[in-house]
């Protein structure tokens, strides 16, 4: 008698044994000399299951180990239309990809919806433990009757859906591949990763929601996430969404020079820095470039200097004097009205707050004083504050209508998320909000700044999806279901239904 093929999970693969007949599945399999088994990597599970049921080869599923939950949110609200058609491609293209959404365009809810449609065990990852606990809040609020837990500082919870951050669920993965249907990954540009990647590469989830504002990385490894999550279903950008779910907005440009005594010591510094660059020829047009200037950098004392030089061009253009005194006439114009100012080091910060008396954050910033200030800032004690890179992601920045980057960034990502910061709608249906961005004139700033804007230009948002019926058996309702295995009609089912 021919015994039944039976699919189980082992640390983030699965084993298929005894071997099924057909070679159809044999495509996602490697044999494991150690236990002289097949052994298929978890993240196929979608594709194994489906291709086993389409030849109608009997197996028994003893891997998943998710299930159905009665999701009932507590309060519903009515979703943007950008939200609907979002939740929408997500659905036709299988429960699995990307949609880019500006910051403060409601993905947390998105994310909600998709639960809600989706009603099985899910596992939500974020970045940061500021993003950990405000997923928490939002989540238990909407499913108040739903077991809600944590995973990430300090708590290790079980539970039908679990929050977690993505150091925490990469060092647990292969524990937590198999407990969870729907995977939904909160700022998914950080999944590409060689430690974070195994997030997605030993889940089963056959539902997968990645989020971001911008999912490119400048490493290139956002392609990987077609593969680790799925393609990018739906898109929408600042503009398009300005003056409906954001605020509407304008961005402003600023640019000083340099005073005479600091171009002297900034074109010298930069001299130094590009005949070392010669030298050893080295650009620094690329990521691979910088990496080999720094490598380049520790080997000789020329080396040593060109990176002192480096710094030192960078601190002059970032800190110039005369940013400082357009951010006295932005904050003069602008008072008493809440503005957030960024720059890209701590040393600027810090003058900024010693200099204009204004409540600094930096990493260095105890995470108790920061929630403070925080509050003092979103209850109108503070009017201003002055931050470098914390508040660009994972911080729930209390309203403000004027943002001002004393930096031309170069990177579209942080671009996106500091102009998020200002781009919530508040309590003022009419409001304008605006960016300033100060560059400094004629240095490496001013064309980083062009570069950014150049690719931003150039960025061609792909179209949502056509939307069409899929042929997936037990994910959606195919026009005709082949003969179901009797050990799947027994077991729990985990397809959602259509609606």
């Amino acid at each position: 008698m021919v015994r039944v093929s039976t699919l189980t999970y082992n640390r983030g693969t699965l084993i298929l044994h005894p071997p099924p007949k057909g070679k159809e599945w044999l495509d996602f399999a490697t044999w494991d000399d150690r236990i002289e088994k097949f052994r298929i990597p978890g993240i196929y599970y979608r594709s194994l299951v489906e291709t086993l049921q389409a030849t109608e080869t009997e197996f028994i599923d003893n891997a998943k180990e998710f299930m159905p939950l009665d999701l009932s949110p507590s309060v519903e609200m009515n979703p943007y239309p950008h939200q609907q058609e979002a939740l929408l491609a997500w659905k036709k293209a299988g429960r699995k990809g990307v949609v880019v959404l500006p910051t403060a365009s409601g993905k947390t809810y998105l994310a909600q919806l998709a639960m809600e449609a989706t009603p099985r065990t899910t596992l939500i990852v974020v970045p940061t433990l500021d993003l950990l606990h405000q997923w928490y809040a939002q989540i238990e609020a909407a499913f108040p009757d739903i077991d809600v837990g944590l995973l990430g500082g300090g708590s290790k919870d079980r539970s039908a859906i679990l929050i977690a951050t993505y150091n925490s669920a990469a060092i647990h993965s292969e524990v937590l591949g198999n407990r969870y249907a729907l995977v939904i990954f909160d700022e998914c540009h950080h999944l590409p990763t060689d430690f974070f990647r195994r997030i997605a590469e030993d889940a089963i989830a056959p539902y997968r929601l990645g989020l971001t504002a911008t999912p490119e990385r400048t490493d290139g490894t956002h392609q990987h996430l077609d593969t680790l999550i799925g393609p990018i279903v739906y898109r929408k950008t600042p503009q398009d969404l300005s003056g409906q779910a954001l605020a509407q907005h304008k961005v402003i440009q600023i640019k000083v020079k340099l005073s005479p005594k600091e171009r002297e010591t900034y074109d010298r510094a930069i001299k130094t820095r590009n005949d070392f660059l010669k030298e050893t020829n080295i650009s620094l047009s690329s990521l691979q470039g910088w990496q080999l200037f720094v490598q380049a950098s520790a080997r000789s004392a020329q080396g040593r200097r060109a990176m002192l030089a480096h710094r030192e061009a960078k601190e002059i253009a970032s800190g110039t004097d005369g940013k400082l005194r357009v951010l006295t006439e932005l904050i003069s114009q602008h008072y008493p009205e809440a503005i957030l100012i960024f720059t890209n080091d701590n040393a600027t910060v810090y003058r900024i707050s010693q200099e204009f008396l204004i409540p600094a954050i930096t990493h260095q910033t105890p995470v108790k004083e920061r929630h403070d200030i925080l509050k003092r800032f979103r209850e109108g004690d503070y009017k201003i504050l002055v931050t470098s890179h914390v508040l660009n992601e994972g911080v729930d920045v209390p309203d403000a209508r004027i943002a001002i980057i004393l930096s031309g960034t170069g990177s579209a990502r942080e671009y996106v998320q500091r102009l998020g910061r200002v781009l919530r709608k508040g309590k003022t249906p009419d409001k304008l909000a605006i960016l300033y961005e100060v560059i400094t004139e004629d240095t490496s700033e001013e064309r980083t700044s062009k570069r950014r804007r150049g690719a931003q230009e150039q960025q061609n948002p792909p179209e949502p999806p056509k939307h069409q019926q899929l042929e997936l058996i037990s994910f959606s309702e195919p026009k005709k279901r082949p003969k179901t295995p009797k050990a799947a009609e027994s077991s729990t089912p985990w397809h959602p239904e259509e609606e």
